[in-house]
């Protein structure tokens, strides 16, 4: 195969993003688009992680301030959980679990107690409503341990209009793939026009018209660890409420529902098991907690699962053509931006002309990636003792860990420790240890290796919480961030947010 013509089906967030990255990384390549109205776009508000930031202003290296303006998005520190017996707890991008301050012999997830309510300075700061720390000019800190909320349209705006710059052309029609001896042969328009390519692109959504319609590649569930498979969307617009710095998490009765930040938008969404709760049950439950919803509520069915392989032939899958582990759109953004990477790195090494063992090892590296998603969400199921439910009961005794399952059992035979961290996951894991013992100390899960501090050392403990409860209310709030990065834009000049 040599690839010098790529064309990618659908012109969602996944799709612009696979043509943008690879005209980016390789501009020799002809790259085409094929928005058909028959592939529809979900347009859900979308949260993302550090590596949508990293992907786009440190790999393709684009200028940030296009996506400001045309995405608008907010900044995302990390994710507030309403989930186990505390009332509430936050995982941050910043490591904080496995953390170990200077003065002190163990890291801090052995300090944080079950009725604190912060580990660290980020998790304080989102504790306070805040984004951002202040610096001592009285400018904020704008740092790169952070990630954003878009809305779904915004996005693929911003997607779409610096595609076409970099030289991909949008085709908009309807096409029905056409098979061949090397996977596809044409993508066929209703007037019988072919359109023809080295490579496809499979980015067509939840239909996975060619990888899995076409090509018949087996989906490989994950309903053994994942119970959920519909979710109820709606959202109101901001009035008063303060704009979040972070997703927040709730649980339900049947699942679990999301709060994504817009700065003019709040969406909501209840993800549930329709094995618990029938769909007008699961709206009923979302709008008596969310009486401020003002859209009209709908409902997505879906399937939590992975097809076997991302690359067959000459089509590669990207974004929820391959899998789909739950509306989370932080994490499906994530692996987008894992698998975009890889495809055009692939290329790249390859001389365009990628042979069988290349191809293997993408299929090997891309399909882990799914694993450890699903690994790392089945923790959050199988311990959360929130509610006593039918469904939280058969998630606590049912959920299977798979690849998540010795690390469990080490943390509950040594606690948060991240002495083995590098042994217990493989380094391109996307949560990473500090991810999992957000999830483990966050819910409380026991464990047979309780720290009792000595006195000085709870006394240093508790003056480090206290300095940074005091750095967290000098922070400022994703509102002042706004619209100091406005004000700077606009002068070149910084200028400390009005209180």
């Amino acid at each position: 195969m040599n690839v010098r013509d790529v064309l990618v089906l659908g012109a969602g967030s996944a799709g612009l993003m696979a043509a943008l990255t690879l005209k980016r990384r390789l501009p020799q390549l002809n790259v085409r688009v094929v928005r058909s109205p028959d592939i529809g776009i979900i347009g859900v508000g979308e949260g993302t992680t550090p590596a949508f930031p990293q992907h786009f202003f440190d790999y393709l290296k684009l200028k940030p301030q296009s996506f400001y303006e045309l995405a608008e998005p907010t900044w995302k520190l990390g994710i507030r959980f309403k989930w186990g017996p505390r009332d509430h707890y936050h995982y941050t991008f910043s490591y904080e679990y496995q953390q170990r301050q200077p003065d002190l012999p163990r890291n801090s997830g052995f300090f944080y107690g079950p009725e604190e309510q912060w580990i660290g300075p980020y998790s304080a700061l989102l504790h306070h409503n805040k984004a951002f720390p202040r610096r001592a000019d009285g400018t904020p800190y704008i740092h790169n341990r952070h990630a954003f909320h878009i809305e779904n349209l915004k996005l693929v705006r911003w997607l779409e209009t610096t595609s076409r710059t970099l030289g991909v052309e949008v085709i908009d029609a309807t096409v029905t793939p056409e098979a061949g001896p090397g996977g596809i042969a044409a993508l066929v328009k209703e007037d019988g026009t072919r359109l023809t390519a080295d490579l496809y692109v499979d980015a067509s959504g939840f239909r996975s018209e060619l990888l899995g319609r076409t090509l018949g590649v087996p989906f490989l569930s994950y309903s053994d660890a994942l119970f959920c498979d519909r979710a109820v969307i709606g959202g109101w617009a901001r009035t008063t409420e303060p704009i979040l710095a972070c997703t927040e998490v709730e649980t339900m009765d049947a699942g679990w529902c999301w709060r994504i930040e817009h700065e003019n938008f709040i969406n909501r969404g209840y993800v549930y098991s329709s094995a618990f709760l029938s769909d007008e049950d699961a709206l009923a439950e979302f709008l008596r907690k969310n009486p401020q919803v003002t859209t009209t509520p709908r409902v997505v069915k879906y399937r939590s699962g992975r097809y076997q392989h991302n690359w067959v032939g000459n089509v590669v899958g990207i974004g929820n053509s391959v899998g789909f582990v739950e509306p989370l759109e932080a994490t499906a953004l994530q692996i987008i931006c894992v698998e975009c990477s890889t495809l055009a790195d692939s290329l790249i090494d390859s001389l365009c002309e990628p042979n069988p063992s290349l191809i293997e090892l993408y299929n090997r590296f891309n399909t882990q990636a799914w694993d450890d998603i699903r690994d790392f969400l089945a923790v959050h199921y199988k311990f959360n003792t929130r509610l006593d439910t039918p469904f939280w009961k058969a998630c606590r005794s049912d959920t299977r860990l798979h690849g998540a399952e010795f690390l469990v059992k080490f943390y509950q035979e040594n606690g948060p420790s991240v002495v083995a961290g590098v042994q217990l996951l493989h380094a391109s894991n996307s949560f990473g240890m500090d991810g999992y013992l957000a999830m483990l100390v966050g819910q409380n899960v026991p464990h047979a290796k309780p720290y009792t501090p000595t006195e000085q050392e709870a006394r240093k403990w508790r003056d480090h919480c206290t300095r940074w409860d005091a750095e967290a209310r000098r922070g400022f709030t994703v509102r002042q961030c706004l619209d100091a990065v406005r004000a700077q834009g606009r002068t070149g000049v910084w200028t400390v947010p009005a209180k």
